[in-house]
């Protein structure tokens, strides 16, 4: 591969410190991560049911997201993921806008690399915008995130209902972080959340 010449700036935000910013005294939100760091990270912020950790389905949290939110319109739901997994779903993107969910918000941690599978540039290192991404296919809000002081309107953005989605790019630094990790019982996780919810199982 030759050499990037249109790499983007990096991140000054550290990601577990960010992660555990906006999601302070998170009431009744609901939290799909995507899988890696962003779960690990999440995690680490406190356990909690309303959490729904993704252990594998790249490229699907946006979707599980959307799905969630169109169940439970009275909830904010937010996907918290990273730059290499949104980049692999870039298609949920555009239906998130088409669908209009007001109560969901796609927080992308973007670091320019793929931490999971050796930190290598991602395509978001490599010049792609994903905020300048979102705007282009219609989501209704975009928050850059570049600096602590922009995270306390970000954590405020994921509990306010809008004229439709929002996306949220967290520049973070690329650096590794201690993993976290939460059960990896699907069956648990799933059943957990459901009752969350208020679902009783059968």
């Amino acid at each position: 591969m030759g050499e990037v010449t249109n790499a983007a700036a990096p991140g000054t935000l550290h990601r577990r410190d960010a992660v555990a910013r906006l999601l302070e005294d998170r009431g009744d939100l609901l939290v799909v991560t995507g899988l890696g760091s962003p779960t690990y990270d999440t995690f680490a912020a406190g356990d909690h049911p309303g959490n729904f950790y993704l252990w594998g389905a790249m490229g699907g949290a946006a979707m599980t997201g959307l799905g969630i939110a169109l169940a439970q319109p009275e909830r904010p739901v937010a996907v918290i993921t990273g730059d290499g997994e949104q980049l692999m779903g870039l298609g949920a993107l555009a239906t998130i806008a088409v669908q209009k969910p007001a109560n969901l918000s796609i927080v992308v941690l973007d670091n320019g690399h793929y931490g999971e599978t050796g930190g290598q540039l991602s395509h978001s290192g490599a010049g792609v915008d994903l905020a300048q991404v979102a705007r282009a296919v219609g989501i209704a809000e975009v928050l850059d995130v570049k600096a602590a002081g922009d995270l306390a309107a970000a954590r405020n953005a994921l509990h306010a209902k809008g004229a439709g989605p929002k996306v949220i790019v967290v520049r973070i630094v690329n650096e590794e972080t201690s993993r976290a990790l939460p059960t990896r019982d699907g069956g648990y996780l799933k059943d957990r959340f459901r009752a969350h919810l208020g679902f009783v199982p059968q």
